[in-house]
């Protein structure tokens, strides 16, 4: 048997680590499972902070994403001065182009521009761009520096990382986890969190499925691209350095763990018809990962079934953007018994039958 923490948190990426510190930080001892922390999401993001660019309707998940939105620039400068690392958070706005034939979005409060003040934002732009909106309170973090800043503040905060270690089941008995079995033996705590992102069906029958996404890179010496660009079937994310990440596509299929001709060419047609430069830039490398998404896209957060048990998980395309809002749910329904009232709408049972049932995760097949 290994030793016995307060918590134990199944799963090492942005939400596993986010809310093991946030945990840590209120005086909880903490031990995080990470079966391979480099297969995290997290660091297959582009790091866009863009719930009014993404077009998310009014409703709970806009208000979510906005809520933690505006938690970056505090959570980011604490994580920073906890680590004297950089996150990379940059509140550099993003743009939405628009071609004649482009589809009309939310907008919420951003503010429109005309042919003439878009090419002004940012030259170089298609000529075809009629417009765009402007959202000026987007943002953008660094990915990879963001993954090396959680790893180094849950190390400082004593967090026990235990990477390499996969839960393979839960031993339940009367709707309470009593432990873990895992590849290094059975492992015990008080509470559980479940925080597995895409492998989340591995250990319960809840609708989290891999949806794939390739992206790619270039690296350029200038600094043309000053904003990062949304536009149909891509975004253009500018680091501070030159690098320039492109993606996504989305695709469901599976665990499918490779780039393909036609995903790359699907994003460097649809970024080359946005932002023709991008062409002539040299390509630094691609990549792919899987987004953990549920049917009606909206994540899977706090109580289940079991008593003792926490949901972390489905976070979809908005993971990164979401880690520090979910970070301090989690922890503070953990730590006070007292659940968030929002956290009504992102519950399991949105997905369970009417019907009751004796199974505590007997859920509706969608």
């Amino acid at each position: 048997m290994n030793s016995r923490s307060d918590v134990l948190v199944i799963g090492g990426g942005a939400i596993g680590l986010a809310t093991a510190i946030e945990l840590a930080r209120q005086g909880t001892q903490v031990t995080v499972l990470s079966r391979n922390f480099q297969e995290a999401a997290l660091h297959a993001a582009a790091g866009m902070l863009a719930p009014q660019a993404e077009g998310l309707e009014p409703g709970p998940m806009l208000d979510l994403c906005l809520r933690s939105r505006d938690l970056y620039p505090e959570w980011t400068s604490q994580l920073t001065e906890l680590t004297g690392l950089e996150t990379g958070y940059w509140p550099c706005g993003i743009l939405a182009p628009a071609f004649a034939d482009s589809s009309p979005r939310y907008t919420g409060d951003a503010k429109w521009c005309d042919r003439t003040t878009i090419h002004q934002h940012q030259p170089d732009l298609s000529p075809d761009i009629v417009g765009g909106w402007w959202f000026p309170q987007d943002a953008q973090v660094n990915n990879q520096q963001l993954a090396q800043v959680l790893l180094q503040a849950a190390q400082q905060l004593s967090i026990t990382l235990e990477e390499g270690v996969s839960v393979t089941a839960f031993d339940t008995q009367d709707r309470q986890i009593q432990q873990v079995q895992t590849t290094a033996g059975p492992w015990q705590a008080q509470t559980y969190v479940l925080a597995t992102g895409s492998w989340s069906q591995e250990l319960l029958p809840i609708p989290v499925t891999p949806r794939k996404g390739q992206l790619f890179a270039v690296q350029t010496h200038t600094q043309s691209l000053r904003k990062v660009l949304f536009g149909p079937g891509t975004y253009i994310v500018p680091r501070q350095n030159g690098r320039i990440v492109v993606g996504a596509t989305s695709e469901d299929v599976g665990f499918a763990a490779y780039n393909t001709p036609g995903g790359m060419q699907s994003l460097l047609a649809a970024t080359i018809r946005l932002y023709p430069p991008l062409a002539d830039y040299p390509l630094e490398g691609c990549w792919w990962g899987f987004r953990p998404a549920t049917p009606d896209e909206w994540p899977i957060l706090g109580h289940s079934p079991y008593e003792n048990l926490i949901l972390a998980t489905g976070h979809y395309r908005n993971g990164i953007l979401l880690t520090p809002v979910t970070a301090r749910l989690i922890a503070d329904l953990i730590v006070t018994g007292q659940a968030d009232p929002c956290l009504a709408d992102f519950s399991w049972q949105r997905f369970a039958p009417s019907s009751p049932s004796s199974e505590p995760f007997a859920l509706a097949h969608s």
